[in-house]
């Protein structure tokens, strides 16, 4: 057996079939929630129940990556916006009328991204037209936070459902 086709085996394009494609779902989505605007969640939630020092460092850090997010999105965020609707319109084109089974599995990784990338935006804009703090703060935090779970919950189902659909009924040959 040589190099090439073990390697095949290893990194197999069929994704819907492949243990790595899910153990990436699920350290995407995971990470994703885990950190809200750049801030790792446990930090709000010390930050709600013991207050004091450890509010301090999450207001400051959110103020940051909120700074940071709205400098991005203000500078170049137009640019940003035409790069991400053109690689998604290619992975979609790709994806279901030519029926390429990568580029299905990174469309349904990619777009729910998307949309966390665009509440990002406006959940950071909240915050700072607000000026939120402390309890305001952890509520904006929080409810970014089910968002988040909220599409990643109903982007894993549909990218499951997808899968299944792809692994019993079109097979290895795509026929």
């Amino acid at each position: 057996m040589d190099l090439y086709q073990t390697i095949l085996e290893v990194i197999d394009m069929r994704s819907f079939s492949n243990l790595w494609y899910w153990i990436v779902l699920a350290v995407v989505w995971s990470s994703a929630s885990h950190w809200v605007l750049g801030v790792p969640y446990d930090l709000v939630l010390r930050a709600r129940r013991y207050g004091e020092q450890t509010q301090v460092d999450l207001e400051d850090l959110v103020r940051i990556n909120v700074n940071r997010t709205l400098y991005i999105a203000q500078v170049s965020g137009i640019l940003i916006l035409a790069f991400v609707s053109f690689v998604l319109t290619v992975l979609f084109i790709l994806a279901m009328f030519y029926n390429v089974e990568f580029a299905q599995a990174v469309l349904f990784l990619a777009f729910p991204l998307s949309i966390i990338a665009m509440l990002n935006v406006s959940t950071a804009q909240q915050i700072f037209e607000e000026s939120a703090k402390g309890e305001l703060l952890y509520k904006r935090l929080s409810r970014h936070r089910l968002y988040t779970q909220i599409i990643g919950i109903i982007s894993i189902f549909v990218t499951s459902i997808w899968g299944m659909y792809q692994n019993l009924y079109v097979g290895p040959f795509g026929g």
